[in-house]
């Protein structure tokens, strides 16, 4: 099964789409990657899923990538005697390591890492932006506040502090365990949740070691102070719009999502858009216009993949929700203007060979109308170069292992394979040939621009190109 589009779709898993017959409605839509959301769910019930998306690899006789996102160190203000509080503009409320019930005048905050952080002026937001106070005195263990944007606050309701960097590990003592759980079953990527600098990556990498790929999510704005660090760590990036949204004021969002995009299309770092892409379809069998043009802004920027969360997880149209992005990716990627555009952003090659030859691969392909980019690699480092060129043909990755294929899942424009290993030039020309023909890439009289590195097997060692053609 080939798709007929460039940009990928992640697609979250939930209540709503648990079942194998789901799940495979929304692969059948469009569906690339799955995303099994750590914040919510058992390890069983991810094991479910876990099991269920891998059948669909036989079935559809396609890789199927899985990304684990963990729920990171979600800081949540306490409970009160009566579930909730009304919080009027102007009155003081306090926030300590209290454990006892909170009132209308204060509040446990059991995170000793926000009162570290905290000064006069700092602003906390509660409830995902709804409340705001601010900090008029502090300690280690309290913080007096006054309350610029009023309303209900209940139990264990979220808390951000978007002026402070927090001494926080990313990686939460739940996550260390989901982690483990998750890399035993075998997933592909890691989302790594509140990445604040770069030794957060560093940490995660350190414990995965290779065994998945890790993709930064980016929603606190002290991670754009280390933007260029962040992305040359991480294998991917992820614009986690929700809680940037909340950290950030809104007409930042934009900037910021533009900005990350741009230095990870640079990088050659795959980059996904998350959060409210199609919310209206959570409910409605249709997104709004404005939620349409959101979905292409982020295509017409070159991002590699959007993500569906709770519009596949809990909505109601969940099936409706892939097959809607698909269309919106579609007609984007047919637009002139994306074409130019994609034309236009034409990065300077990095002075290596492999850079070189995965330039001369756009631009041959190009040049004599090639079917498709065929790449051979084992860890996808070759893949990965072609797509950052942006080929205006499909690629083809080629692959002996089959965790690379289901990685690569990901990768703008790349329709993964895992096939054989090769033990001559010669072989890996044949099967370039064949399996491009077997999966409705070529046929009689076509081109294939191919690629790969010599010795086999070896990372980075792009350094063949060859043009065949199909007899």
């Amino acid at each position: 099964m080939r798709r007929s589009r460039n940009a990928k779709i992640i697609a979250t898993l939930g209540p709503a789409s648990s079942s194998l017959e789901a799940i495979s409605s929304l692969f059948e839509a469009g569906a690339d990657v799955f995303r099994l959301n750590f914040s919510h769910g058992s390890h069983e019930d991810h094991r479910k899923s876990y099991d269920t998306i891998r059948s669909l690899e036989t079935t559809f006789g396609r890789p199927v990538g899985i990304l684990l996102d963990l729920q990171g160190p979600k800081l949540r203000v306490g409970k009160f005697f009566e579930g909730k509080v009304t919080l009027e503009v102007g009155q003081k409320f306090r926030l300590d390591m209290d454990e006892t019930l909170g009132t209308a005048e204060r509040a446990p905050l059991l995170h000793p890492e926000v009162f570290a952080a905290l000064k006069p002026n700092t602003n906390l937001l509660m409830d995902d932006g709804k409340i705001c106070v601010r900090v008029l005195d502090c300690g280690k263990d309290f913080a007096k506040t006054k309350v610029v944007t009023g309303g209900v606050l209940s139990n264990n309701k979220g808390v951000n502090v978007p002026d402070a960097a927090l001494d926080v590990s990313p990686l939460t003592e739940k996550d260390l365990l989901d982690l483990r759980f998750g890399l035993q079953l075998g997933v592909d990527w890691v989302a790594l949740s509140f990445v604040q600098r770069p030794s957060d990556v560093a940490e995660a990498k350190k414990l995965i070691a290779g065994r998945a790929f890790v993709m930064s999510k980016l929603e606190k704005p002290q991670a754009m102070d280390h933007l260029d660090e962040i992305v040359e760590l991480s294998d991917a990036i992820m614009v986690a719009r929700g809680d940037l949204g909340v950290e950030c004021p809104p007409e930042e969002v934009p900037s910021h999502q533009k900005r990350i995009s741009r230095v990870c299309r640079e990088a050659g770092k795959p980059v996904i858009v998350a959060t409210q892409m199609l919310e209206s379809m959570i409910t409605v069998p249709t997104p709004t216009r404005a939620e349409a043009s959101d979905v292409a802004t982020a295509i017409y920027d070159g991002v590699d993949a959007v993500m569906l969360s709770a519009e596949t997880a809990v909505g109601e149209y969940a099936p409706e929700a892939v097959a809607m992005m698909e269309r919106i990716i579609r007609h984007a990627e047919q637009d002139i203007h994306y074409q130019q555009s994609r034309m236009h952003e034409r990065r300077v090659p990095e002075a290596t060979a492999a850079d070189a030859i995965s330039a001369a691969a756009r631009q041959v392909s190009q040049t004599i109308s090639a079917a498709s980019v065929v790449t051979f690699s084992s860890t996808g480092s070759t893949t990965l170069r072609a797509a950052r060129e942006r080929p205006t043909v499909p690629i083809i990755g080629l692959t002996p292992r089959l965790d690379t294929a289901r990685r690569l899942a990901l990768v703008w424009g790349v329709h993964s394979v895992q096939t054989q290993d090769c033990d001559s030039f010669r072989e890996m020309v044949d099967t370039a040939l064949r399996v491009s023909c077997e999966e409705g890439f070529a046929s009689v009289g076509d081109a294939l621009v191919i690629t790969a590195g010599v010795p086999f097997g070896t990372p980075g060692a792009t350094n063949i190109l060859r043009i065949a053609w199909v007899e």
